[in-house]
């Protein structure tokens, strides 16, 4: 056994029924991944149909179960067609990662106003309408985890990203809402909370300010895919069932 395989967390969520928004690339597929290596049914929705195929082809590589799913996250409609469709053909919805979502970087001054709505309709109202839906199956059956991603924006700000962490801080505040609601039928809302992480959204901000970052991070390193999605991993395990309404940080030390 590697290092690398012994640092990572192992769980087994067989014959648990999945949902992954955000799942076509970085840490949306890392997470979809993830949860199909540990045993579970994966549907993956995304806009981009293209790169969710690639998601979807590299967990079949590995032997596992996962879908394709085509959605806009600010569908209400469509979103409740996914959640619908998923339960009917798998037989459940026990977990779903609230993942989907962008930036649209700007000043507050300079902040247009499709700037701030588009941000706010996929990062907020997404993780609303998939609770929402997925809420329903997941009460019937008296057992489910829902995990939203936020960010450490949402708990300090971020100059030129008042959009995005209003909306991070949003998820946070609906995740403890919901997790109060839904505690009494056996259903767990935790968020994660990630740092600067290694993916495409980070990488367009240019290598001078990644370097900065660095700096600012204790642990002297961007985080991984995989480390947002080994805390996801727990969170959907057996082994949190008595945690609920938190935020699991997961910044290297950014915010301690």
């Amino acid at each position: 056994m590697t290092e690398e395989t012994k640092r990572r967390i192992s769980t087994d969520l067989t014959g648990q029924i999945a949902l992954v928004t955000g799942a076509a690339r970085g840490l949306g597929r890392a997470i979809a991944v993830s949860l199909a290596q540990s045993g579970a049914k994966v549907a993956c929705v995304d806009v981009n149909a293209e790169s969710l195929a690639e998601t979807v082809a590299t967990i079949a590589a590995t032997g596992a179960a996962a879908k394709a799913m085509a959605c806009d996250v600010t569908d209400g409609d469509r979103v409740a067609e996914v959640v619908k469709q998923v339960a009917e053909d798998w037989g459940g919805l026990h977990i779903l990662i609230n993942n989907a979502g962008i930036t649209r970087d700007n000043v507050v001054m300079r902040m247009k106003d499709d700037q701030w709505d588009a941000v706010i309709a996929i990062n907020l109202r997404g993780t609303f309408l998939f609770t929402r839906a997925a809420a329903k199956p997941m009460m019937k059956a008296r057992r489910g985890r829902i995990i939203n991603i936020a960010s450490v924006s949402g708990l300090m700000g971020n100059p030129g990203q008042a959009n995005y962490s209003a909306s991070k801080a949003g998820v946070i505040g609906l995740t403890r809402t919901v997790a109060k609601e839904l505690a009494g039928r056996n259903v767990t809302v935790n968020a994660v909370a990630p740092g600067f992480i290694a993916t495409e959204m980070t990488a367009a901000l240019g290598e001078e300010i990644l370097e900065a970052v660095r700096k600012q991070i204790p642990l002297g390193r961007l985080g991984d895919p995989q480390d947002v999605a080994d805390a996801v991993l727990f969170l959907a395990s057996e082994a949190a069932g008595f945690i609920t309404g938190q935020v699991l940080t997961v910044d290297g030390g950014l915010t301690a």
